[in-house]
């Protein structure tokens, strides 16, 4: 895997696996691996040297660091490895397995803050003691469905390999955390159960359905939230700051995380085994202080108060205390329990334990006892799963295999402390004598069982140190033990109970079924003593001596068979056994990498992953192969409907070719009509030419008519103008006219009214006549009036009629005059307009004609040009098909 593969891990990359320029350096070291070596130091353990010289079993080794030189012992040398195994992430593919190499290659993948590191079967993980970006939701995603070689160590990788065998084995699965205290067991738990909450979520639906089916009393969340959000909650109670861990576990936890049948998470449960618990609750009320000081105690039949010693108080403080402490963290659990518990079918589980490390401090009391043994317990367990009923299972299967005593049996020390006799059997027996003490407990020890038993033995004293009564032989170490107050603690019902707490723990705490285990370790300089204690170094040696991974006959050729089909006859019954040795003879591996056992096939180390990567890749040539008949296939079909559409084809040109002779036969009569067509459009384009010509001279006709018209619509204006005018002073004429009439009239009235009074005058001479007769002296001077009245009658007549002639004919005249000339302009005006409309009309009507008629010639022209251009497209088609025959 390259640096860009190493991308998709993010900035966790560079903490995961070494940048590919620093292995291509490391590769290229000069080195030589007759005088490379690593010799033992009484404070480094070891350092890196080189050999000078041998001579009788005695070694010159030059220390690389100091240049110094050192005399050793030949078996204080030991082989370093090629630079190609620098910073190996598998300590089981080294070429020389010892302590020196493990030691410094976790020393320096620690030095480049590259944690985890696999040995064998196991992951080896080195407290960095800081935070480090290698739990991202990236490296989840990153990790998962990878398989081991695939990607590199991580917790994430054992976490993901436990989750794919429970798949596809369907079989329960346990990851085992353990080391000393501050080893990191905790925080990978955490990562664990991290992990499994992130690949494992149950799915949006079934979250809304559990959160409607939940209680109101209960918090709100998602399983895989709840499941993580336990631990914070079991560390505020169960954890407490020692000088070596900030976050001491001061309890053990075994959880069981429950999948469905399709892998989803199902539910989840808690296991507390509390083995010791801070004193942390004290009570201080009145009530309390007196039941303390004087409590009330059965006697017979009867209770009896009895007073206290102070000593004696102290200690039912601290019961007391301890007591409420474990019932609220007990009923915590539960309670945790309940809300984990999903009521969701449940198919398979994982099971995460985490519990406290092995402890070896200054001073050790009965507490740390308790510890020990416990770890005892489980190592002893997982030695013998290892290394015992792995071996014994070679010999069960028939397998040629020489029993190999890796020296990690713990029985004695495990029998020395709960076997009849034993460290806790005289304990209790000790508490049932009045006058028992520590000094008698002590004395009973020495004598069952100092110099009978190698695991009890005598503490050496040790200055500056508190005093050790006795000291036991564990499998992580010797470590002393102080016996005060263990007497009055053991009285304590408490205690009974947590004792028998991890007397039960053996059996229910650990169904471990092919185990993937993590180891945890503490600073360097312990690093190679929790190698030795945890057995890495001698699982290493199994697993690459032994066959760690094992598959059922029929399972191996139900997976395996498409490696090479063809040696599996088909519809013939055949063994499954040989079956799976026809299939693994028949392929290119190298065959002393495996056994075959009764009822399985047995592979060393790597084997089963070459195997799975042989499959792969099989499957992959046989999806690209399938891909490719399908192409095929397809292909042919296509190439059916190819020569399908060919036949239609070749059958369309034989009619395109007739076709073509009828068009050939044609085209004489087309080139004729051609001719013919040409000439036309040559008169055409001559018509067109002339009608272009008209058509520019109507327009500058048109032009000139425009202009004429212009100026005729002027001189219409100015006419209608000196119209209105003379329309107007006619108006006013017509005015004068009117009021002239008026006093015609009023002078008519005049006349009339004369003509009466000349009337009644000459009724009135009549009168005067008749009367003259009788008065003759009137006559006269009615005569002379008279005369004077006809006089003035004449007078008054031609007055008149002179007013009436003269007058009147000289207006009649003067607007006679005026009309007659009015109406001669008018005339005038009319006829112009009229000859201008005429004239006007005329030009439009002519225009129109030309118009129409350069219409008409464009129209020819068109139609003539498309009989041109079709004609010319069928030549050049009929000359294609002479050319193409």
């Amino acid at each position: 895997m390259g640096d860009a593969d190493m991308a998709v891990y993010g900035p966790a990359a560079i903490y995961l696996r070494k940048p590919e320029k620093e292995r291509i350096e490391a590769q290229t070291k000069p080195f030589d691996a007759k005088t490379a070596c690593y010799v033992a130091d009484k404070e480094e353990l070891y350092l890196k040297g080189t050999i000078k010289s041998r001579d009788g079993g005695k070694v010159v080794v030059e220390v690389l660091d100091t240049k110094e030189e050192r005399t050793v012992k030949d078996d204080d040398v030991t082989p370093m490895n090629p630079p190609k195994f620098d910073k190996i992430e598998d300590m089981a593919m080294m070429t020389h397995l010892n302590e020196a190499a493990v030691l410094y290659n976790l020393k320096e993948r620690y030095a480049a803050w590259m944690i985890y590191t696999y040995s064998g079967l196991f992951c080896v993980t080195v407290n960095p003691y800081k935070w480090l970006p290698v739990y991202d939701p990236a490296v989840v995603a990153a990790y998962r469905g990878k398989k081991r070689m695939e990607a590199p160590p991580h917790i994430f990788s054992v976490s993901d390999n436990a989750y794919q065998f429970m798949l596809q084995d369907r079989e329960n699965q346990s990851v085992l955390i353990t080391g000393e205290s501050g080893a990191g067991k905790t925080v990978n738990t955490k990562r664990v159960i991290q992990y499994f909450a992130t690949i494992a979520v149950s799915g949006g639906d079934k979250k809304k359905k559990e959160a409607e089916a939940a209680p109101s009393s209960k918090l709100q969340g998602s399983l895989e939230d709840q499941i993580i959000a336990a631990n914070p909650l079991l560390e505020a109670y169960g954890n407490a700051k020692t000088v070596r861990n900030d976050n001491s576990s001061r309890f053990g936890k075994f959880i069981r995380i429950h999948f469905g049948t399709s892998g989803k998470l199902a539910s989840a449960d808690i296991e507390t085994y509390a083995d010791k618990v801070a004193y942390l609750m004290g009570l201080n009320s009145a009530d309390m202080l007196k039941a303390l000081c004087y409590p009330r105690v059965k006697v017979g039949n009867e209770y009896v108060t009895k007073g206290q010693t102070v000593p004696q108080v102290l200690n039912a403080v601290s019961a007391l205390a301890k007591s409420v402490y474990e019932r609220m963290f007990l009923w915590m659990v539960i309670r945790i329990n309940q809300m984990l518990d999903t009521k969701q079918p449940r198919q398979f589980f994982i099971g995460v334990l985490d519990i406290a490390g092995f402890e070896i401090f200054d001073f050790n009391s009965m507490e740390q006892l308790c510890i020990n043994f416990t770890n005892e317990k489980l190592q002893q367990f997982f030695n013998h799963h290892m290394f015992v009923l792995e071996q014994e299972e070679y010999k069960k299967e028939g397998i040629d295999w020489e029993f190999i005593d890796f020296g990690m049996d713990l029985a004695a020390c495990i029998e020395l402390i709960e076997k009849p006799m034993g460290i806790f059997a005289i304990l209790e027996e000790e508490c049932m004598f009045p006058k028992a003490s520590d000094t008698t407990f002590k004395n009973k020890l020495y004598d069952q069982h100092l110099g009978k038993c190698n695991a009890f033995q005598k503490p050496k004293p040790a200055k500056g140190k508190a005093e050790a009564h006795f000291s036991l032989v564990h499998y992580a170490g010797t470590v002393d033990y102080n016996i005060g107050g263990w007497l009055d603690k053991n009285k304590d019902p408490l205690n009974e109970s947590v004792v028998q707490l991890y007397q039960k723990s053996c059996v229910k705490l650990l169904p471990i079924l092919y185990p993937p285990v993590v180891e945890g370790l503490m600073q360097n300089f312990l690093v190679i003593h929790q190698l030795r204690c945890n057995g890495v170094l001698e699982g290493i040696r199994i697993c690459r001596k032994g066959f760690p991974s094992r598959i059922l006959y029929g399972d191996f050729k139900q997976r395996y068979k498409v490696l090479n089909a063809s040696v599996i006859p088909e519809g013939q019954f055949i063994d499954n056994k040989k079956a799976a040795e026809k299939l693994l003879g028949s392929i290119d591996v190298d065959h002393t990498q495996y056994k075959f056992g009764h009822t399985k096939v047995f592979f060393k180390a790597g084997l089963l992953g070459t195997l799975e990567e042989m499959r792969d890749e099989k499957l992959a040539s046989l999806v690209t192969m399938t891909q490719a008949l399908c192409r095929a296939y397809l292909m042919r079909r296509e190439f059916v409907k190819m020569m399908e559409r060919r036949k239609k084809l070749a059958q369309r040109l034989q009619e395109a070719e007739e076709q073509i002779e009828a068009v050939n036969s044609k085209c004489a009569s087309l080139e004729k009509t051609k001719q013919r067509l040409q000439g036309e459009v040559e008169d055409l384009m001559i018509d067109v030419e002339r009608a272009n010509a008209l058509a520019a001279n109507l327009d500058k006709k048109q032009r000139n008519f425009d202009k004429v018209l212009a100026e005729w619509k002027q001189k219409f204006e100015e006419g209608q103008a000196e119209l209105e005018g003379a329309q107007k002073e006619a108006r006013s004429l017509s005015t004068e006219l009117f009021k002239m009439k008026n006093s015609y009239e009023e002078a008519l009235d005049q006349l009339e009214t004369l003509k009466r009074e000349n009337k009644n005058l000459q009724q009135e001479i009549s009168d005067l006549t008749e009367q003259l007769g009788e008065t003759g002296k009137s006559i006269h001077e009615l005569e002379k009036a008279k005369k004077t009245v006809e006089t003035e009658k004449a007078e008054i007549q031609t007055a008149l009629e002179e007013a009436e002639t003269e007058e009147d004919k000289k207006n009649m005249a003067r607007l006679q005059d005026l009309v007659d000339k009015l109406q001669l302009k008018v005339k005038s005006y009319k006829r112009h307009s009229e000859e201008a409309e005429e004239q006007a009309n005329g030009h439009l009507s002519k225009l129109r004609k030309v118009q129409h008629e350069l219409e008409e010639a464009e129209e020819r022209a068109d139609i003539a040009e498309s009989q041109v251009n079709k004609l010319r497209a069928k030549s050049r088609d009929s000359g294609k098909g002479k050319e193409a025959e």
